[in-house]
């Protein structure tokens, strides 16, 4: 429990961090020690009087101590590094699809674009000053969504010629239903077709190829960190930087993340947070009852932990003490 915890308390620590330009730090569990220590105990007393019975006491006690040590060490190297800011692979997104997660909420984190369709590209990098482009391409991942709760969706990972591909197949009795399209035509592709097909480099003159641009680590880290919402007092004192619409008003990044992510703030300790850090003298903390947050949080550590965790191989150890 202290593993995870200290894993979800580092990755919303370095989103906040992101938020305010500060740089970003990982640590990885090292090695996990517990130890046990048994203790026992057994006494007995007795009490003669003259003219009295005799009065015994028998008693006894056992006890069980543990102590855990976590040890952490910083992730650093070449390799990591590589793994932070290399794009994510189209095998990663097929294999969270089918671990369960929503085709939209995948979508959204990891890609920054489809064809000409654009995820808010600049949110990739530290906060930008000019609003995002994003409300089409929302659309398009509902409309798959909506496929996928139809159990009309499946996506396939496959490789043509040494390169990568993800198969969008439509079952028969989708591909005439408003949402399929509604998805050809936003991204300008042939309507009625039961597969499509999404790489980084799609043939030239074919309807049914999607050109896509998927986030890095650190860019996925970067998007969600928009979902910070910093305290007013920084905002104004230029802290965070504040970003502007066409007609010179603040771009509320709720409008992008906010059915994704929210981390609040707070002067004083939350009382109903499932997870919370102490950052620049404020509380950020993920509500309990959120639980569209609670869900892109699990899915952020989930592509972590495969992105950042293929660096090396250190299984943490249980010891258990058996001398005592």
């Amino acid at each position: 429990m202290a593993v995870q915890r200290t894993n979800d308390e580092q990755l919303l620590l370095n989103l906040a961090r992101l938020k305010y330009r500060d740089t970003p730090f990982f640590m990885e569990v090292s090695s996990v020690a517990s130890q046990f220590t048994l203790s026992t105990s057994a006494n007995a007393s007795a009490t003669l009087q003259e003219g009295v019975k005799g009065l015994f006491g028998l008693g006894g006690s056992v006890g069980m101590t543990e102590k855990p040590t976590v040890t952490y060490s910083p992730l650093q190297g070449d390799q990591f590094i590589q793994r932070v800011l290399s794009p994510l692979p189209l095998e990663t997104i097929t294999l969270l699809y089918h671990s369960g997660w929503s085709v939209e909420r995948i979508f959204r984190l990891c890609f920054q674009r489809m064809n000409n369709v654009k995820n808010a590209p600049g949110a990739s990098g530290p906060t930008p000053k000019k609003a995002p482009q994003f409300k089409e391409f929302i659309e398009v991942a509902k409309y798959l969504r909506e496929l996928q709760s139809q159990d009309t969706l499946n996506l396939f990972f496959q490789k043509e010629n040494g390169i990568p591909q993800i198969i969008l197949q439509i079952a028969e009795e989708g591909k005439k239903l408003k949402p399929a399209n509604n998805f050809a035509r936003a991204l300008n592709l042939e309507p009625g077709r039961d597969k499509y097909v999404i790489t980084f480099s799609p043939k030239q003159n074919e309807s049914d190829q999607i050109r896509v641009v998927t986030r890095s680590l650190l860019g996925i880290l970067f998007y969600l960190s928009q979902a910070v919402e910093a305290p007013v007092q920084d905002i104004k004192a230029g802290k965070v930087t504040r970003t502007l619409k066409s007609s010179g008003e603040t771009f509320d990044w709720k409008e992008l993340t906010g059915e994704l992510l929210r981390i609040k703030s707070k002067p004083n300790r939350p009382e109903n947070a499932t997870l919370m850090v102490f950052y620049r003298n404020t509380w950020f903390y993920i509500d309990d009852s959120d639980l569209k947050s609670k869900s892109t949080f699990s899915l952020l550590s989930q592509i972590f932990s495969l992105q950042a965790g293929k660096i090396k191989d250190n299984s943490p150890v249980l010891t258990l003490g058996v001398g005592q």
